[in-house]
């Protein structure tokens, strides 16, 4: 797949950058350079390997998953800037 300036200039308006005219045409040209070298990760064999979350074995510590009130929500909502007894107040969004 290989990107030309229309594509950059479109990229770069869904991006939200400002890409000037002069620099579309190097952009794809880096852009694809960087495709093709995904590209290559497809022609490697990964037959027989097993998927990993670590380069490292190890198993993360956990905690038991239990609701506990703190008990202090005088002090969590101190400095708010608006305040409905113990809640944070918000400005409503959906009418």
């Amino acid at each position: 797949m290989a990107l030309d300036r229309d594509d950059v200039r479109k990229i770069a308006f869904l991006a939200r950058i400002k890409v000037p005219d002069a620099e579309l045409a190097p952009l794809a040209d880096e852009l694809n350079g960087i495709i093709g070298w995904v590209e290559q990760l497809s022609e490697v064999d990964t037959d027989g390997v097993e998927p990993m979350t670590s380069v490292t074995e190890m198993t993360l510590k956990s905690r038991d998953d239990a609701v506990s009130d703190a008990g202090y929500p005088d002090r969590v909502v101190r400095n708010a800037p608006d305040r409905a007894g113990d809640f944070y107040a918000v400005p409503k969004v959906v009418e």
